[in-house]
C-alpha cells in the first residue's frame, strides 16, 4: 500500500516536500509541559477533570484536520528535585493526573476523523488486560486508536504498586519486547476473521474452532487464553513509541510505526532518526514507513510582534520551579544542587532511574543551545519543556517546522501548548491555513479512515507485511517455543 504521506509537486533543492503530519500533544493533568499556566486566566488546564474540556478540544482539532490527539500519561510523581515530591505537587508539575483513556469515547462521538494516541505502560499491567482495553477502544472509535508504548521508570510509580526497586533500563525493554509479542498473539493470532458466524438457526454467534488459544510461556509472561474481544477494525492499534536510547532504538526499529522524539535542535535529532531508520532496514522493514514526530511548542500571533507579546504574557505565569521539577525527574539530575553557570553533563545524573533519551536532550549542545546550565534549563523548562519553542507569525513558525523536516528528517510534530485551548486554536486558525497555502498539509480528509490508514493510505488498516506483528497473524501463526532458563535443558517431546 502506498504511503499516505505523499510529497507534492513542489520541490525544494530538487527534492519533493513532505506533507507534514500534526498531532496535538496534551496530558490529563494541570501542568503538562508549561507548568504554572493554570494561573493564566486564558488557560483551561485546570478544567481537564470536566468532560466538556475534552469534547471542546476534540472539536477544535477536528476542525483543523489534525491527525491525532496524542496523550501523555505517568504513573507517579517527580521526586528528584530536592529529593522530594512536595514541589511536584505544589507546582502542579504533572500532578494531579487522571486516566487518559476515559474521555476517548466521548471525543470519538463528536468527531469523524481525529485519531487518539494513548500512553500506556508495558510494566504495570498484564498484557491481557491492556489488549482487552485497546481492542475495546478501537471498536468504539471505528479504528482511530494508537498506543504510545512506554516502559515505566519512576521509583514513586513502582512503590505505588508495591515494588521497591524499578526494573533496570535495558531489562525493561527486553520485557516490553515479550509483552508486544504476547499482544500480537492476542490481537492478530487468536481470532480468525471468519470466527464471527452469527448463525441464527444453530444459536451460534462465534465458531470456537476459529478462536485460537494462545499458549505463551516466556521469561516474563505465561498465558493460556483466547483473546476475549473479537477483532477490531485495526486489530493492533497504531503503534507509537517514545525513547531513543540504544535499547529504546532497537525496540522501536522492530515494533514502532511512529516514534516520538525530543530535541531542541534538528542537529541533535538527525543522527538519532537516521540510526533508527538504519536499524529498521536491518529488521527487514521499509525505513520510510516509520514516522517521526518531534515535540514542538508554537506561540503564534498574526505577526511576529504579536507572538512576542503573547510570549511575554505567558512568562508572567510560568512556574520556573515546576519546570525544574520536570527536567530533574526526566534526567535524574537534581537541579537544585547545581551551582549557577555550571555546564550540565551526564555525570551530574546521580539517579539510576530516569529517561535516558531526555538526559541526552538536556546535555547535548547545539547551535541553538551551545551550553546547558541551570539558568538555561530554568528558562526553557517552564515553557515548552521537552522540545523547541517557536515564537512568531504563521509564516515564521511554518518555516521552522519545514527546517526540522528538512534537516532532521522528521515527518511530523507533537504540538505542545502553553495555554489550552488557546495554543491549539491558534494552530487550527493561523498555522494550518499557512501550511495549506504552502501545499504541505492536506486540505481535507476522507471520513472513516483508521489511525493507520491516515498514515499509510486507505486500505492499510492492518499492520504492514514488513512489521514483526504480521508474523503472528491467524493464517500464518506459529507458537513461539517455551522459554528455557539459562543452564536448564529444553524439554523434549
Amino acid at each position: 500500500m502506498a504511503d499516505q504521506q505523499q510529497t507534492n509537486g513542489d520541490s525544494e533543492n530538487g527534492f519533493p516536500r513532505k506533507q507534514i503530519l500534526l498531532n496535538a500533544f496534551d496530558m490529563s493533568t494541570v501542568g503538562h509541559l508549561s507548568p504554572g499556566q493554570w494561573k493564566n486566566p486564558k488557560d483551561r488546564s485546570a478544567n481537564k477533570r470536566e468532560l466538556k474540556y475534552w469534547i471542546d478540544l476534540a472539536k477544535i482539532l477536528e476542525r483543523g484536520g489534525i491527525n491525532a490527539l496524542f496523550l501523555a500519561d505517568t504513573y507517579g510523581g517527580y521526586d528528584t528535585y530536592e529529593g522530594s515530591l512536595d514541589n511536584c505537587i505544589r507546582r502542579a508539575a504533572q500532578w494531579p493526573v487522571t486516566d487518559p483513556t476515559i474521555p476517548i469515547s466521548a471525543m470519538a462521538a463528536v468527531t469523524k476523523n481525529l485519531a487518539f494516541g494513548i500512553t500506556a505502560s508495558t510494566t504495570f499491567e498484564p498484557p491481557f488486560l491492556l489488549a482487552k482495553r485497546f481492542s475495546t477502544l478501537d471498536h468504539l472509535t471505528g479504528g482511530r486508536i494508537g498506543w504510545n508504548i512506554v516502559t515505566s521508570w519512576k521509583k514513586s510509580a513502582f512503590k505505588a504498586i508495591g515494588i521497591d526497586t524499578p526494573i533496570e533500563h535495558d531489562e525493561r525493554y527486553k520485557q516490553a519486547d515479550e509483552y508486544l509479542r504476547v499482544l500480537y498473539k492476542l490481537w492478530e493470532g487468536s481470532w480468525s476473521s471468519k470466527a464471527l458466524i452469527k448463525d441464527v438457526e444453530n444459536d451460534a454467534y462465534v465458531d470456537p474452532d476459529l478462536v485460537r488459544t494462545i499458549h505463551h510461556h516466556g521469561k516474563y509472561f505465561n498465558l493460556e487464553t483466547r483473546h476475549i474481544v473479537d477483532p477490531s477494525p485495526q486489530r493492533t492499534p497504531f503503534l507509537f513509541q517514545a525513547g531513543t536510547s540504544p535499547a529504546g532504538s532497537a525496540f522501536a526499529s522492530k515494533h514502532a510505526e511512529a516514534i516520538f522524539v525530543t530535541g531542541h535542535s534538528p542537529s541533535v535529532l538527525a543522527p538519532k532518526i537516521a540510526n533508527i531508520r538504519r536499524l529498521a532496514k536491518e529488521e527487514g522493514r521499509d525505513p520510510a514507513s516509520i514516522k517521526f514526530f518531534c515535540t514542538f511548542t508554537p506561540i503564534i500571533g498574526r505577526t511576529d510582534e504579536e507572538a512576542q507579546e503573547k510570549l511575554a504574557e505567558v512568562k508572567k505565569y510560568a512556574s520556573t520551579i515546576g519546570g525544574l521539577v520536570l527536567v530533574s525527574g526526566w534526567t535524574g539530575i537534581d537541579l537544585s544542587t547545581l551551582p549557577l553557570g555550571k555546564e550540565i553533563t551526564k555525570e551530574d545524573s546521580l539517579e539510576i532511574h530516569k529517561v535516558t533519551s531526555s538526559l541526552s536532550v538536556f546535555t547535548t549542545a547545539s547551535k541553538e543551545v551551545p551550553k546547558w546550565t541551570p539558568e538555561v534549563v530554568a528558562e526553557i523548562a517552564s515553557i515548552g519543556g521537552l522540545g523547541p519553542v517557536s515564537v512568531g507569525s504563521p509564516s515564521t513558525v511554518a518555516d521552522e517546522l519545514e527546517r526540522y523536516v528538512r534537516e532532521a528528517d522528521v515527518d511530523g510534530f507533537n504540538l505542545g501548548y502553553v495555554t489550552t485551548p488557546g495554543t491549539f486554536e491558534d494552530v487550527v486558525d493561523l498555522l494550518v491555513p499557512e501550511l495549506r497555502r504552502r501545499g504541505i498539509y492536506p486540505e481535507a480528509q476522507e471520513d472513516g479512515l483508521t489511525a493507520r490508514e491516515k498514515i499509510y493510505g486507505k486500505g492499510q488498516s492492518k499492520l504492514r507485511d514488513d512489521h514483526v506483528g504480521s508474523s503472528y497473524k491467524y493464517d500464518v501463526y506459529k507458537e513461539d517455543p517455551a522459554y528455557v532458563p539459562e543452564g536448564k535443558p529444553a524439554a523434549t517431546a
